[in-house]
């Protein structure tokens, strides 16, 4: 029996059985159900605010998600209430100042069409789906990471409602401890209501993906990390090897196989530019498509909106489990192992396994940023599969420790926060020092701890601390 909505100064908070709770909990990882007591969507600041009065009246605990991607990272929210952020008033893009400011609960995709008419574009994550908010706070490896470095070091404002109800505007120059933490640091601090985040100029892209058959993945992968080495900034790419079921969403010529993909961008920032980013797309293409031809290949140029298409994402929510680390440089023998731990079962649980390529301006931005403002890393992994039974998390869970035995001497470590889609998988994105300078910032903003919930615990915290590492 579904219990009665509770009410604050006449509004209905939504609990579990209603529609409205299930809207505001809405996850893209669908086996990652945050299962709070109550859950309310917010579209305005008074809202928000109105919705923390009562949750301090009632000794509630608050977690916030906008998109709900980021729900693997966390453990459920028993007990406690969760806000939905999906504020109203749409991008607004200042082609002047090359900035958009960006309500909670927006997705990459508007961004994106709304900065493409100024010839501007965005460090926007693989997909259109994505929600802006929680991908710039927790890092953000963009299509165009290399020559920008993390999305973090992109947002130039964050706009926050605190327990006490209060609105901040955390800038450079507005509380920039506060502003400094928000990067990266983790939640905990508010409701984050906007973002400004900073737009690049983008004249032409080339972008899309090649897939080969499985044959050929011990060539393409060695020919691709010899390119990474000395790839120009301008280019970013991704190599994964893919086991894609035989299902309707999936082309053809991948379904039911194991295939090894590139894809990535290319960026032109003026039309002048086009003829040296054909080149970099030769240097990249023309040696892999001389190993095997491959089974699809969209590579193209193209514009701005075309590179959310490149890394082909699934657009609705599934059930996934999955690890990810940040790798050092890879020799023969890493790459080896990868393919050898990657393709250890013939029915292996993870359907994608593969490397983001890092360097550039991720290890070198041009200022520094938040508490999280580069990677000393030359590779992302991230490998994952579906759960769509009990026994599925176990089996993606050993895989995952056997990858992981495989790639410990290359493994730095550390990980991205956006990237964590298991609450007991390692991770560790800042140091202890800095993790203490956050949690002092934390406790400064939110002394009663009304956000504790929205605050992963690292399997590797501190002594009498936990952080969004």
């Amino acid at each position: 029996m579904t219990s009665s909505p509770a009410r604050h100064q006449g509004r209905a908070l939504p609990l579990p059985g209603s529609a409205d709770f299930t809207d505001a909990t809405h996850v893209f990882n669908l086996n990652a159900r945050p299962e709070p007591e109550a859950a309310v969507t917010v579209r305005s600041v008074p809202e928000a605010r109105e919705t923390l009065a009562l949750a301090r009246e009632r000794g509630m605990p608050v977690r916030v998600h906008s998109t709900g991607h980021g729900a693997g990272s966390v453990r459920p929210v028993r007990g406690g209430l969760l806000i939905r952020t999906d504020l109203s008033g749409g991008v607004r893009v200042d082609p002047a100042r090359r900035t958009a400011r960006v309500p909670a609960g927006t997705r990459w995709q508007e961004v994106v069409e709304a900065a493409a008419p100024h010839g501007l574009t965005a460090a926007h994550g693989s997909a259109g789906t994505v929600g802006v908010v929680g991908y710039v706070l927790g890092g953000g490896l963009s299509p165009y990471g290399r020559l920008v470095g993390l999305a973090a070091n992109t947002v130039r404002a964050v706009e926050l409602l605190t327990a006490d109800g209060r609105l901040h505007c955390a800038d450079e120059d507005r509380d920039p401890e506060l502003f400094w933490a928000l990067r990266g640091g983790g939640g905990g601090f508010g409701v984050v209501t906007a973002v400004e985040i900073e737009l690049l100029p983008v004249a032409a892209v080339i972008t899309g993906a090649a897939y080969w058959p499985e044959h050929a993945a011990e060539r393409i992968i060695a020919t691709w990390t010899r390119w990474a080495t000395d790839a120009p900034r301008e280019v970013t790419t991704t190599i994964r090897v893919m086991r894609l079921p035989p299902v309707p969403e999936v082309p053809p010529q991948l379904a039911g196989r194991t295939t090894v993909a590139v894809d990535g961008a290319v960026h032109t920032a003026h039309p002048t530019g086009l003829a040296a980013a054909r080149r970099h797309a030769e240097d990249l293409l023309n040696p892999l498509r001389a190993i095997a031809t491959p089974v699809l290949d969209t590579w193209s140029e193209g514009n701005a909106t075309d590179v959310l298409r490149a890394h082909g994402d699934p657009a609705a929510p599934l059930p996934f489990l999955g690890d990810h680390m940040l790798l050092g440089d890879l020799d023969g023998d890493a790459i080896d192992r990868l393919l050898d731990a990657v393709r250890s079962r013939p029915t292996s649980p993870l359907v994608v396994a593969g490397l983001r390529q890092l360097g550039g301006a991720y290890g070198t931005p041009e200022r520094a940023g938040g508490v999280l403002d580069r990677l000393d890393a030359a590779y992302s992994y991230a490998g994952s599969g579906p759960v769509l039974a009990p026994e599925h998390a176990d089996a993606i869970r050993t895989h995952c420790d056997e990858i992981r035995r495989a790639l410990r001497p290359w493994d730095t470590g550390r990980t991205v926060p956006c990237f964590v889609e298991d609450p007991d998988r390692p991770r560790r994105h800042i140091s202890d020092e800095q993790m203490l300078s956050v949690a002092r910032v934390r406790q400064r903003v939110d002394p009663e701890g009304l956000f504790r919930e929205d605050v992963p615990t690292s399997v590797d915290s501190p002594p009498g601390g936990s952080s969004f590492l």
